[in-house]
C-alpha cells in the first residue's frame, strides 16, 4: 500500500512543481517531508507527559530517517543528487538550533517559538534556493511534468498519495506494536527506538522508490524536508504546547547521534549523494545507536 502510494505521490509531486514552478526537490521537502503522524504523536505524548515518547518522535524520528531511511534507501538504490551548498549546510545546522531546547530541565516556550521560526525561515530559504538551481538534466525535469497538463491531477494524486501512505503507515505501526507485546519488548526502549522506528518505516520506501524511478532530487527534498520538520517543527511545537521534562540521557546520548547522524548525511550530499557503502556506514550508525541504548538502559 506505502510503495503504491509512494508511487503516485511523486507523480503528484512533479506535476504540482511544474504548476507552481518550483522545484521538486522543494515540494518534496514541503508536503512530503511533512510527517502528520509524527506530529500528532509527539504533541499527545507531551500533553500525557510522556517525555521520552515525545522526545523520541524528534530525536528517534530524526535519527532514524538520517541513518535508515536515507542509508537504507541508498544501499538498494545509491543516491546521486546536486543540492545547493547553503540546503546542505541549512541541514547541517539544523539539531544544532534544536539543542536550544534541552537548555534547562524541561523544554521551554521561548525556545520553542525560536525553532518555529527557524523552521519557518530554512524552510523559506529552501524553496528560495532551488528556484534557480538544476537539480537534473533539463530532459529529466521535464519528463515527469508532461504527464499531467489539468491542474487537479497532480493535485488529486498528491492528496491521494499522502493519505494512503498515512494509512498505510498506520497498519505498520499497529503491526510493529503487536510485535512488541508479543515479544515483550522493553519499555525503556519504546519512546527512542521502538516507536519512531514504527512510525517512520514507510520513510525508507520515500526515499529509495524516487531514486529508483529517476527522481533523486525528490528522494533528497524528502529527507532535508523530513528532517527540519522533525527537529525544529515537531520540537518547536512541543516546547510551545506541552513543554516536557528533558533527561540527562536525551542530552549526553540522542541528542549527539542526531548531530552526528545529520552531518554524517551532510557530508554525504554535499559530496554529490550517497553512494551503498556510505548506506552501509549510515545503517552501521544507527546499529550503534540502538546498541548504546540498550547497554545504558
Amino acid at each position: 500500500m506505502v510503495i503504491w502510494a509512494t508511487e503516485r505521490l511523486l507523480e503528484g509531486m512533479v506535476g504540482l512543481a511544474s504548476l507552481l514552478r518550483l522545484a521538486p526537490f522543494a515540494i518534496a521537502g514541503i508536503f512530503s517531508g511533512l510527517e502528520a503522524e509524527n506530529v500528532a504523536v509527539g504533541v499527545v505524548a507531551a500533553h500525557a507527559d510522556a517525555a521520552d515518547i515525545a522526545l523520541g518522535t524528534v530525536f528517534g524520528g530524526g535519527i532514524f530517517v538520517a541513518c535508515v531511511a536515507l542509508g537504507l534507501g541508498a544501499v538498494l538504490f545509491p543516491l546521486r543528487v546536486d543540492l545547493p551548498r547553503g540546503v546542505v549546510l541549512v541541514l547541517a545546522a539544523s539539531p544544532l538550533v534544536a539543542g536550544l531546547a534541552l537548555i534547562g530541565d524541561r523544554t521551554s516556550r521561548i525556545a520553542g517559538a525560536v525553532l518555529l521560526v527557524a523552521f519557518a525561515l530554512a524552510l523559506g530559504y529552501l524553496v528560495n534556493a532551488s528556484r534557480t538551481h538544476l537539480f537534473l538534466a533539463a530532459g529529466e525535469a521535464l519528463e515527469g511534468a508532461e504527464k499531467s497538463r489539468q491542474w487537479w491531477v497532480p493535485a488529486l494524486l498528491t492528496l491521494v498519495g499522502i493519505g494512503v501512505i498515512a494509512l498505510g503507515a498506520e497498519l505498520v505501526t499497529f503491526g510493529a506494536e503487536r510485535m512488541i507485546s508479543i515479544y515483550s519488548v522493553p519499555a525503556a526502549l519504546v519512546g527512542m527506538i521502538v516507536t519512531p522506528a514504527a512510525i517512520e518505516l514507510e520513510e525508507v520506501i520515500r526515499q529509495a522508490i524516487p531514486a529508483k524511478e529517476g527522481r533523486p532530487d525528490i528522494s533528497a527534498g524528502n529527507l532535508v524536508g523530513t528532517v527540519l520538520y522533525f527537529v525544529l517543527f515537531n520540537l518547536g511545537l512541543i516546547a510551545v504546547v506541552a513543554p516536557v521534562r528533558v533527561s540527562s540521557l536525551t542530552r549526553s546520548l540522542d541528542w549527539p547521534f542526531l548531530v552526528a547522524a545529520t552531518w554524517l548525511a551532510a557530508v554525504f550530499l554535499w559530496r554529490g549523494g550517497v553512494s551503498r557503502l556510505q548506506g552501509g556506514v549510515l545503517l552501521l550508525l544507527y546499529a550503534a545507536y540502538v546498541a548504546a541504548h540498550l547497554w545504558l538502559r
